[in-house]
């Protein structure tokens, strides 16, 4: 038996699974299976939790590769300073919810349509490369605008903990920090509306003291670029890299102790600072709901066949860059809480070995027609995972 990782508090209320004060079965019955429900209230306040924790400097960006469901991004984005944004298919939902002023645009390969896509609208491009500082500069010299263009920063440090380390090492992402003084200061003498620094040193971290350490690093990193640039940037990216408790043992983020040490750190400052945060806004908010069209014995294991799987869950079956095979929280929706009675793998309906949700895991007995929830959906679920793969039916999703 393999365990599972903690139900988050909003739903750990022992008996069937409420979700916005319905029943999981109330939900699908109306919506069909499998079915994401993203939870509004519950970003809201998570939201809120955080700016109560930061200092009134620090403002909050949403990454929205975390979850660009339209119907979420417009609920999230009055309630934050700005909005993170990859490519221009995300550009173009974003603009749809906030000015253009308020989003900012990174990732290495971003082509010249894409470029020009940004520079029209006034978004910030933050620059991966001197090859895309110059690609940038000559699209907006040909268009007549003024380009409102940032640095992404390769610092020499990564973020201790972190699911994805983002620094420290040769990257695609940014600029390494020795080459970056010199870029700001070709950017500023080619009249570019120069907006600052962005610094990513790692994601999914839950080691707060780690955190603490790194937003510090990250400061007095951005502070020695613009003494070394000779410029005051406007905004300082700090990045995110809070990460959410997956997995058996894990334990969330402190975030007020986080806001508490970066007021420190940040006091007496005259630049406005940045968090771009993701999953940590948006992941526990959420959850998959899948129903079991068939229950099998096989050398002597119980195998719950879903009706969905990796094909909408990608990250939950261990197959978006996780190492080591561990179990999301997975439980039967009618019965939270209890004592399981049986130890199950709960699988997909791919031909694939991949598709398994949940890996000998212990249930209380589940039969044919039960759901099966998956939580920590609210982030890097169906736009992260191969939806089209094998034709099945794509999922509803629903903001409640």
């Amino acid at each position: 038996m393999k365990p599972t990782g903690p139900i988050p508090p909003a739903f750990a209320t022992p008996g069937t699974l409420t979700i916005a004060g319905r029943s999981a079965e109330d939900w699908v019955t109306e919506h069909g299976s499998p079915l994401f429900l993203y939870d509004a209230a519950q970003v809201e306040r998570r939201i809120a939790t955080l700016r109560a924790a930061l200092p009134a400097a620090v403002e909050i960006h949403f990454a929205i590769k975390a979850n660009p469901f339209p119907p979420l991004l417009a609920r999230v984005a009055p309630r934050v300073g700005g909005l993170d944004v990859a490519s221009a298919g995300e550009l173009e939902k974003a603009l749809a919810v906030k000015d253009a002023a308020h989003i900012s645009f990174a990732g290495p390969g971003k082509r010249d349509a894409e470029l020009e896509a940004a520079i029209r609208a006034g978004a910030t491009l933050n620059l991966e490369s001197e090859g895309e500082a110059a690609r940038a500069l000559t699209i907006a010299d040909r268009l007549g605008v003024v380009p409102r263009l940032a640095v992404r920063v390769n610092p020499s440090f990564e973020l201790k903990g972190s699911g994805m380390k983002m620094g420290g090492r040769p990257s695609p992402f940014g600029v390494d920090a020795v080459r970056v003084p010199a870029l700001v200061r070709q950017l500023v003498a080619a009249g570019a509306d120069w907006r600052g620094f962005h610094i990513f040193a790692g994601s999914q971290s839950l080691d707060t003291a780690a955190i603490i350490e790194t937003q510090a690093a990250t400061v007095q990193l951005a502070e020695q670029l613009m003494e070394e640039a000779g410029h005051q940037p406007p905004l300082i990216n700090l990045g995110g890299g809070f990460g959410v408790p997956y997995f058996a043992g894990d334990t969330p983020v402190d975030v007020t102790a986080v806001g508490a040490a970066l007021a420190d750190v940040i006091e007496g400052a005259t630049q406005a600072y940045a968090i771009e945060l993701g999953r940590w806004l948006v992941a526990e908010p959420g959850v998959y709901l899948t129903r079991v069209v068939d229950r099998k014995e096989s050398g002597g294991e119980t195998f719950l066949v879903c009706d969905g799987g990796l094909h909408h869950q990608l990250a939950a079956t261990g197959n978006f860059g996780t190492v080591v095979r561990r179990n999301y929280p997975v439980a039967l929706a009618r019965d939270i809480g209890s004592a399981g009675t049986e130890v199950v793998s709960v699988v997909g309906p791919l031909c694939t070995p991949l598709d398994r949700l949940a890996d000998r895991i212990s249930l209380p007995h589940a039969d044919v027609g039960d759901l099966i929830a998956v939580f920590l959906a609210g982030a890097y679920g169906l736009s992260a995972s191969p939806h089209d793969f094998l034709g099945h039916p794509k999922p509803a999703e629903i903001l409640i």
